[in-house]
């Protein structure tokens, strides 16, 4: 089957059935562009409970999160509305702002970026003793940036179909990239005393010309061990067995960080290849809503996939909520068109090729002739890109029909003038930004922008009952913190070894 008989046969109800939810994470920082090193403000509730206002791996670092939404609007109301409650509380207790910007703002050295607390719940602690982990295995450093996660589904998939959406996701990634990828710069804080290959915009500011996301390039979320990981995703059977593997494989140079320090406190949760699913990274990954105490990994053999969250979006600094609703609606299209096109199995040589074009385009993106590996020849960037486009226009068109609109297909216009005119995509305009008005200053241009952003949030109209609202979610998250507090009845290290024993990855058989 083609592409254009497999659109055929998905029916209006189905298109019109895609679900969508937005994970955004954020630092609080201060009007100097310095990290926050203030605890989670108590009046947005408890991250161990709330449901939409959470941290990240830093006591500093706000997640958001809406819920299941089938209109691209209303999630982004949703978004907009967490983020009101969220300024009017930072401007209530003091001057704190949230960094729009991938790349984070001013840090301080790295045993100082605070780790995300939890309560003294078993499973609050686990979340603190993983981040201690992420710090010794990777630095603090690198888990203070900040991004949009897309979680997305479509009625009536199976696994095999979502597998093969990850496959070509994975294949084409390089696309969003190039067109939303928005950290082209970065505090010289972030890369102080570690090689970098940067060049210098200005005393405190490194870049690429041409980056597009430096994010998603070696200085961002990468890993040496993990390198070490094929992880294929031509089923489940394969990818379960990658993943099992990787959290059941002591890895030497973990073991010698030991589960405990020399004074009995923890370091880690565990000493193999990964702590927990979470620290595996990836552009994008299978999901399933999981049970109390449940793993992913098992909720995910046991059930199924349920959704996919793409995990390779910056946040555009440019926008108040930090993604626009025409991404959000290039996305679907884009998602269609993974699911949609074939997808040959992958196998370790591809696996290995996608992993340089990734980097390729992160550092080097807007270069003009640059060339990326397909199919084990050499491809212009630009003429794929297009070819992908092209092939997307039926899928933008189906969309407006179902939707009554034409907002698909002008993301896709859009999005080729992008291609012919790079100097209008987020990572150019922002170098472009930097240089004309704040003397080539990364913090300086994220600065204005959050305050920009903060006056924007504030000044929408806020009503008495969503204030009162979203106080009735931080009370009522409190008080699960509590209950959960006062029912653990095993201590920590029991807790941990139960937790993660091997058998709570393996499926009910």
């Amino acid at each position: 089957m083609t592409l254009a008989d497999r659109l055929r046969d998905l029916s209006a109800a189905r298109l019109l059935g895609i679900c969508r939810g937005i994970e955004k994470e954020s630092l609080r920082a201060l009007p100097t562009g310095a990290l926050a090193l203030t605890p989670h403000p108590a009046a947005l509730g408890s991250p161990l409970t709330h449901p939409q206002i959470t941290t990240d791996f830093s006591e500093s670092q706000l997640e958001l999160i809406t819920g299941v939404h089938a209109g691209v609007e209303d999630c982004l109301a949703e978004l907009t509305r967490i983020h009101q409650f969220v300024y009017r509380t930072l401007a209530a207790a003091g001057d704190e702002r949230l960094w729009v910007g991938s790349m984070p703002c001013g840090l301080p050295t790295d045993e100082t970026i605070p780790l995300g607390l939890y309560g003294s719940s078993n499973i609050g602690r686990a979340k603190s003793v993983y981040r201690m982990g992420l710090g010794h295995r990777y630095g603090r450093r690198m888990q203070t940036i900040s991004g949009i996660h897309y979680n997305w589904s479509l009625p009536g998939l199976g696994n095999d179909e979502y597998f093969a959406l990850i496959r070509n996701f994975r294949r084409h990634a390089f696309l969003l990239l190039h067109l939303f990828g928005a950290s082209p710069a970065v505090c010289s804080s972030f890369v102080a005393g570690r090689e970098h290959g940067l060049q210098t915009l200005s005393e405190y500011t490194r870049y690429l010309p041409h980056a597009t996301s430096l994010r998603m390039g070696r200085l961002g979320y990468q890993s040496e061990a993990q390198a070490t990981l094929a992880v294929s995703y031509n089923g489940m059977d394969s990818y379960a067995a990658s993943l099992h593997d990787a959290l059941t494989r002591p890895y030497a140079p973990y073991e010698k960080i030991g589960i405990r320090n020399l004074g009995g406190e923890y370091n880690q949760l565990a000493t193999t290849l990964l702590q927990i699913e979470n620290e595996f990274y990836g552009t994008i990954r299978p999901k399933r809503v999981i049970r109390p105490g449940e793993r992913p990994l098992h909720a995910l053999r046991e059930r199924g996939v349920e959704y996919i969250e793409v995990r390779c979006m910056d946040l555009d600094p440019f926008v108040p909520v930090g993604i626009a609703a025409a991404t959000v609606r290039f996305l679907d299209i884009f998602l269609l068109h993974c699911l949609l096109a074939d997808s040959p199995p992958d196998s370790p040589a591809e696996i290995a090729a996608l992993g340089r074009n990734q980097h390729h385009t992160a550092t080097h993106g807007r270069e003009p002739g640059l060339r990326l590996e397909r199919g084990g020849e050499s491809v212009l960037l630009t003429d794929w890109a297009a070819e992908l486009l092209q092939q997307c226009l039926p899928i933008a068109a189906a969309l407006d029909a179902v939707h009554g609109c034409s907002a698909y297909a002008d993301v896709l216009a859009t999005a080729r003038a992008g291609l012919d005119r790079p100097e209008t995509l987020p990572s150019a305009r922002m170098l472009s930004a930097m240089q004309r008005d704040f003397g080539g200053s990364y913090t300086a241009f994220i600065r204005a922008q959050a305050e920009q952003t903060r006056n924007h949030m504030l000044a929408l109209p806020w009503s008495a009952a969503h204030q009162a609202a979203f106080e009735a979610l931080a009370r009522v998250s409190m008080e699960k913190r509590l209950a959960i507090e006062a029912a653990d009845t095993v201590d920590f290290e029991t807790f941990r070894q139960a937790y993660l024993s091997e058998q709570t990855l393996e499926p009910q058989r």
